[in-house]
């Protein structure tokens, strides 16, 4: 019999297994895919840990959970410095200096701002109503148009006049010549790949894979005082209320063993209708590989259908309000769990995961 049952072993199954073997308890973690670690399994390929399921850079502003992560695996400095490519035309990701001076010619801060509000305008102040207004009324339409409307066009499968202005809550917008993505302290890449965090995560827990938990539940919840459900919420409830909408992700994987540097950067961003995919992906950059080749992945973005991988939540009104009708249901389940990004239905960045394991256990401590 074990105290536990954990249902995924991504970073949230992980983390919690951790933190209760710690504890003394026992646990059992099972996963429908073959391998450990949900989508920020890396994959050797000719001497490259390949990101399996998308680029995945661990950054936080909360140096608790940074010195956490940092127990498990060393981490190179890796910055993230993406850039967008609009027709050929190259532009530095954050919006910043480098990406205005190219764009306008402008020289100076002041100019920069100056250009941007005189954009806005457009807008006449009133309060945006769709993410297109709400892009315009921070970034300006020039950037709008050539960086912003047709990438998340493609990323959400819609028109940006039919997606909620909530959304794009904010772009990084800079007045300086800084490349940084991120404005976390903390940043990088773990030295030989995230599979090391997790294994190590996992040291103590017994672990199963290519184990269907719905498909065999009784079996499973025997086994174990207690469940955590890291899948998708709704397929737990066997979609009883309707199901909520994802989107999903296709990869495309090209090793090229002739060509040593693809395009000088790990994130590249395609921001036209032009290419269906969003973004190449060349991941030797995300560790200052120099090994002989490399290999590159396309991502393309679609509508999610059953059956399908779920990577991120819809979070517009429809879907949240379905969520918390699915929330309500699983308060009334006995002895089981939802955590992680499927099970409470939320776009979580790698440290946000971390920190609600975290706090998911100090709540079951205060039950033991």
């Amino acid at each position: 019999m074990y105290d536990y049952l954990i249902v995924g072993a991504g970073l949230f199954g992980s983390t919690f297994a951790h933190e209760m073997t710690k504890l003394g308890k026992k646990c059992l973690v099972i996963d429908r895919r073959q391998h450990i670690g949900g989508n920020i399994y890396c994959e050797k390929v000719n001497g490259i840990n390949v990101h399996k399921y998308g680029a995945h850079i661990f950054h936080t502003s909360n140096k608790k959970i940074w010195e956490y992560v940092n127990q498990f695996a060393e981490f190179n400095n890796y910055v993230n410095s993406p850039i967008a490519n609009y027709h050929g035309e190259l532009y530095n990701m954050p919006f910043n200096m480098n990406t205005f001076t190219k764009l306008w010619g402008v020289v100076t801060p002041k100019e920069a701002m100056e250009k941007i509000e005189s954009q806005k305008s457009i807008l006449n102040g009133k309060e945006p109503q769709n993410l297109e207004e709400q892009a315009i009324s921070l970034v300006g339409e020039d950037i709008y148009r050539k960086l912003v409307k047709e990438y998340t066009e493609k990323q959400w499968g819609r028109d940006c006049k039919e997606l909620p202005a909530f959304i794009i809550k904010r772009l990084p917008v800079r007045f300086t010549f800084n490349n940084n993505y991120f404005n976390d302290p903390y940043q990088g890449i773990p030295i030989g790949g995230y599979n090391v965090i997790i294994e190590k995560m996992l040291e103590g827990s017994d672990v199963k894979l290519g184990v269907d938990y719905l498909k065999e539940k009784d079996k499973y919840d025997s086994m174990a005082k207690k469940v955590l459900f890291t899948g998708m919420i709704d397929e737990y409830f066997n979609y009883n209320l309707g199901n909520l909408e994802y989107r999903t992700l296709r990869f495309e994987n090209e090793v090229l063993e002739d060509v040593d540097n693809y395009q000088g950067v790990a994130v590249m961003n395609f921001t036209s209708h032009e290419q269906e995919y969003t973004r190449i992906i060349e991941h030797k950059h995300f560790e200052f590989n120099d090994c002989k080749g490399t290999v590159i992945t396309k991502e393309y973005p679609s509508a999610w259908k059953l059956g399908d991988e779920a990577y991120y939540p819809v979070n517009d009104d429809r879907n949240s309000n379905l969520y918390k009708e699915y929330e309500e249901l699983a308060k009334k389940e006995k002895n089981v769990l939802f955590g992680g990004r499927l099970g409470q239905y939320k776009y979580y960045d790698m440290d946000k995961v971390i920190d609600a394991a975290l706090d998911m256990v100090e709540k079951e401590k205060a039950n033991i």
